[in-house]
C-alpha cells in the first residue's frame, strides 16, 4: 500500500467509525424516546439512520479492504451483493434527506396544520416509495450484471460493462443519478428557500417588535440596547447559514461521484484511483455527517442524552462522597449539553427565545 492508499484507508476509518457511533446514538435516542419516534419526522430519522448504519457496517468495510488489498472479497456472489447494498442504500440515503427537508418545510411553512399534514403513517408511505425507487434500481443494475468490483472506486458497486452494453448501461446510470441525485436535489433546494422565505418574514416581524421596543424604552442601557441590535443581526444570518449548509453538505458529499460517474461513461476517459476512492469517501462521508445536521446537535435529541447521561450515572452510584460527586458529573453535562450551539429544530423557532431574553433584560 502506497501513501495514498494509507491516507484514504485512515480517512475511511475514521468515517466509518464516526458513522457507527453517531448513528448508533441516534437510534438509541429514538428507542429512549416515544416522543421522538412517534413523530413524522422521528419516522424519516429511523430510517436515515438505520440506513446509514447499515452502509456503515456493511458496505464500507469492504470498500476499506479493497483500497488495502486491491482486490474484490474471494466470496462467490459476495461482490455482486454488497454491491446491490451500496446501490440501494445510497439511493435511499439521498431521498431520504429530500424528505426530511420536505417535513422541515411543511413545519416551518404550516406549523399549526403540519400534525395533519404528516402523519407518521404518511412519512411511512413516503418512505417506501424511497424505498421501492432504490430496489427497482438495484435489482435492475443486479439483474443485467452490471454489479462487481470497481478498481476505479475500490469497491463493489456499479462496474462498466463490455463494449456492446455501454449505451444501454450509460443510459441507466444517468437515469439512476437523476432520480437519485438531481431530483433530491431540487426538492431540497425548492423547500429550503420556502423555509429561508417563512423565517426570514418572521424574523422581520420580530425586527419590528424589537424596534418598538426599544423606541419606548428610551432610559435603556446602552448594553442592553446594543445587545438587542447584535441578536437582531444574528438572526438575520442564522437561517441563511443553516441553509447553506444543508444544501453544501449534500452537494460536496454526493456531487463529486456523481460527476465522477458520468464521466466514467466517456470512453476515452479513465478514472484515477485516487480520486475514484477519494469520491466514494465523500459518499460515505454523509453517513457521518448527517446524525449532526439532523439529529445530535439539536435540543430535543440533546435533552433525550442529557437525560439517559443522568439515569446511566444514577444507575452507577454509590454511597458517600461517590452520589454526590456522581450527581456533580450528571448535573455538569445536562448544563454542557443544553448550553452548546445548536440548530434550530425542525419543528420550533430559537427566534422567540432570544426576543423573549432580550425584552426580559430591558424591565
Amino acid at each position: 500500500m502506497g501513501p495514498g492508499e494509507t491516507l484514504l484507508a485512515g480517512l475511511l476509518v475514521m468515517v466509518l467509525a464516526v458513522a457507527l457511533l453517531s448513528n448508533a446514538l441516534v437510534l438509541l435516542c429514538c428507542a429512549y424516546s416515544s416522543k421522538l419516534r412517534t413523530r413524522a419526522s422521528g419516522v424519516l430519522l429511523v430510517n436515515l439512520s438505520l440506513g446509514h448504519l447499515l452502509l456503515a457496517a456493511l458496505d464500507m468495510p469492504f470498500t476499506l479492504l479493497g483500497v488495502m488489498r486491491g482486490r474484490p472479497p474471494s466470496a462467490p456472489g459476495a461482490c455482486q451483493a454488497i454491491g446491490f447494498l451500496d446501490t440501494f442504500l445510497a439511493s435511499n440515503a439521498a431521498l431520504s434527506v429530500a424528505a426530511l427537508s420536505t417535513d422541515q418545510w411543511l413545519a416551518v411553512g404550516f406549523p399549526l396544520r403540519y400534525a395533519g399534514r404528516l402523519r407518521p403513517r404518511d412519512a411511512v408511505l413516503l418512505l417506501g416509495c424511497a424505498w421501492g425507487q432504490s430496489l427497482v434500481f438495484s435489482v435492475a443494475a443486479l439483474g443485467c450484471s452490471w454489479l462487481g468490483y470497481s478498481s476505479a472506486f475500490a469497491s463493489c458497486s456499479l462496474r462498466l460493462p463490455p463494449e456492446p452494453e455501454r449505451p444501454r448501461f450509460a443510459a441507466f446510470t444517468a437515469t439512476l443519478h437523476a432520480m437519485g441525485f438531481v431530483l433530491p436535489l431540487a426538492v431540497i433546494c425548492l423547500t429550503s428557500l420556502q423555509v429561508h422565505r417563512v423565517a426570514r418574514s418572521h424574523c422581520q416581524r420580530m425586527d419590528v417588535v424589537t424596534m418598538k421596543a426599544l423606541m419606548l424604552l428610551a432610559d435603556l442601557h446602552p448594553s442592553v440596547r446594543q445587545r438587542c441590535l447584535i441578536q437582531q443581526k444574528r438572526r438575520h444570518h442564522r437561517a441563511t447559514r443553516k441553509i447553506g449548509i444543508s444544501i453544501a453538505s449534500f452537494l460536496i458529499c454526493f456531487a463529486p461521484y456523481v460527476v465522477t460517474r458520468l464521466v466514467e461513461l466517456v470512453p476515452f476517459v479513465t478514472v484515477n484511483a485516487h480520486w475514484g476512492i477519494l469520491s466514494k469517501c465523500l459518499t460515505y462521508s454523509k453517513a457521518a455527517a448527517d446524525p449532526f445536521t439532523y439529529s445530535l446537535l439539536r435540543r430535543p435529541f440533546r435533552q433525550v442524552l442529557a437525560g439517559m447521561a443522568r439515569r446511566l450515572l444514577k444507575r452507577t452510584l454509590r454511597p458517600g462522597s461517590t452520589h454526590n460527586s456522581s450527581l456533580d458529573l450528571a448535573s455538569m453535562v445536562h448544563q454542557v449539553l443544553k448550553r452548546t450551539p445548536h440548530p434550530a429544530s425542525t419543528h420550533s423557532s430559537s427566534l422567540d427565545a432570544e426576543n423573549d431574553s432580550c425584552l426580559q433584560q430591558t424591565h
